[in-house]
Formats: structure tokens, sequence, C-alpha cells
């Protein structure tokens, strides 16, 4: 019988919502799940009950070889700072988190990092970055991070990015069990080494509002039911995620509350350079245009759209609830 893969999951410079989201994945028993897909929780500073004292011989176990350290996940930014020494996030023993991880990543067979702090330095690197938080093999959209872009874990693969904020909790679950099965290959992470699993798809994808997209029928404010990314700052059409298809607790996801998405899973998503809720334009026409859409072709069809949008579709794009409701007519040709 094949043992369990160890896991150890660590949290740096983040606000814990990727674990919090993963409480509430699908699975009612997390760590059933996890005895089922072969992997062996051994700490996990929100849920485990462990000691400090316990907690660190762990850490050292695992860092000496005494343990096996199949998979290490970190959740939320690494800290470097102040001028590199990592003393703004130090552990119980003294040592910094970012050394601890930098010793662990040495000896892990797979090296996961979860959420787009822990990925890209997220949120925590936002703004003037006074913590010099940084991912763990980038740097927004740049390789390097603090493993740098060279680095690979004892199976060969970089870090992997479960990017998200927070991450969906079955991307989490699902990377884990792929790791477990031995499924998860180089052919299995895009560009900036997010799972395909949930990346090779876009947010658009099963969005509710796409009947007001396809005729650029657009909300006005935040209320309307309307298509959010040509006022409102949706990036759907280029975000990385599976979320209109895979929903969130079976049955959410941002746009589908009445919220853009902000490209949470893109690396930088936290300086877009704009206020979240607004989008961009030059001469009228959005600047994110929908991913692999030239621009001349999407000024084109929104224009050809615009002139036949059905009065039912434009009435409804700016009201909170419908006030048109499709007419009935018959479907058969006959």
């Amino acid at each position: 019988m094949t043992a369990p893969l160890n896991l150890l999951w660590l949290q740096s410079g983040g606000c814990g919502g990727c674990t919090q989201s993963w409480l509430g994945a699908d699975c009612s028993k997390l760590f059933e799940t996890l005895a089922g897909l072969g992997i062996n929780l051994l700490w996990h500073p929100s849920i485990s009950e462990a000691s400090a004292q316990e907690a660190r011989s762990i850490w050292e176990s695992c860092a000496n070889g005494t343990t096996r350290l199949d998979i290490l996940c970190l959740e939320g930014a690494v800290l470097r700072g102040p001028q590199g020494g990592g003393g703004f996030h130090r552990t119980a023993s003294g040592e910094s988190m970012m050394a601890l991880v930098e010793r662990l990543a040495g000896v892990a067979r797979h090296t996961v990092a979860v959420g787009s702090c822990a990925a890209f330095g997220g949120i925590t690197a936002g703004g003037c970055n006074p913590t010099d938080a940084c991912g763990l093999q980038f740097e927004s959209d740049i390789a390097g991070g603090l493993l740098g872009q060279n680095y690979r874990s004892g199976s060969g693969l970089p870090v992997v990015n479960i990017a998200g904020c927070p991450t969906h909790p079955n991307w989490v679950t699902e990377t884990l069990a792929a790791l477990a099965a031995n499924l998860l290959h180089l052919s299995s992470l895009d560009s900036v080494q997010r799972p395909r699993l949930y990346a090779d798809h876009l947010v658009h994808h099963g969005c509710p509002r796409n009947e007001y997209y396809e005729f650029k029928a657009s909300a006005k404010k935040s209320s309307d039911l309307g298509c959010l990314m040509e006022n409102l700052g949706c990036k759907g059409t280029q975000a990385h995620a599976d979320c209109n298809i895979r929903l969130w607790n079976g049955e959410g996801s941002c746009t589908r509350g009445g919220y853009a998405c902000v490209s949470c899973t893109e690396p930088g998503f936290e300086e877009p350079g704009h206020p979240f809720a607004e989008t961009p334009k030059v001469a009228g026409i959005p600047v994110g245009l929908p991913t692999d859409m030239p621009k001349a072709w999407f000024v084109a069809l929104a224009a050809l759209s615009k002139s036949a949008t059905p009065k039912r579709v434009k009435d409804n794009a700016v009201a909170d609830h419908l006030v048109v409701s499709p007419a009935v007519k018959r479907t058969r040709w006959k």
C-alpha cells in the first residue's frame, strides 16, 4: 500500500482568506477528503491543534529529512523586509518565515502557492509595498520571487500557483488530488504556472450576463442587470478562471452577485491603474478588450450588436430586476 503524501501548510503575509475559502469546499469533511486522496495533513496554522513547540518539531523534522515533505503549501506573500532580512514575519522560534520557507522548499517534493499573494505578491505587495512582499516564484508577472525563476521542487516542477483572491476551494483540492495521483505535470500549468484545470477557462465562460454582453447592453450602475464590462470595470473576458462554470458554494460568483470581475487570478490585479469599478477607455473604447480579440473587430462587432439590441435586453440592462420577459414564440419548424 502506498504511503500517504505528507502536506505541510504555512501562512505568511495575507488575510487567511484562502483557508477560509478552502474550509467552505463542497466536501463537508475536509480531513476525510484529504485522507481519501492519500494526503496526510501534518500541520496547518489555523486548523491544527498542535502547540507552538509541537509545530516547530514538525517543521524541523521536515527540514532535516526525518519526516518526508511531499507537499509544501504557502498561503500569503513572503515578507522579505526589512532590508531583506525577513524580520517582519518571524516564527515562534524567532526564525523568519522567509528563511523557513526557503529551507522547506529545498526539500519539498512539490511546492504550492495558495492564493495570489503567495503566487505573485497580491494585495500584500500593493501600494508602496512597505514589507517588500513577493510571491514564491514571481513578483507580479516577473519570474523570480523568493525562490528564483530556476527553482524546481524535488518532483522537477516549478512552484504551482493556485492563484485567486481568494482561491476557489475546489481549485486547491483538485490540484492536491492531481499531485497525489502524480497527474500534474509541467504541461498541466500555464505560462504563469497556474493549474490549467481552471486557468484554461475565462470568467466570461458561463457568465449569466452573456446575453447583455453579446448585444453590448451595458449596466450603468452596480445594481443593473446589464453587462459590467463597458462601464463598471469587469474583466471577465480577460481573467483566467472558471468561476461561472464551477460556481462558489454551488451557486455563486462575483458577476452573479452583481460585482465586476477584478481579475484576481492574474498577476498584478491589485494595481490595475484605475478604480476597480470603472472601465478605462480611449475614445469611448475600453482599454482592456476581450482576450484574443483584435480592436478593430471589437469596435465593428460592438457597433453592430448595439444596433441590433432587442428592446427587452436594452430595458432590462439598466434595471435591477427583469422588467420585460422574453416573448413566447413557437420554436418548432413546422
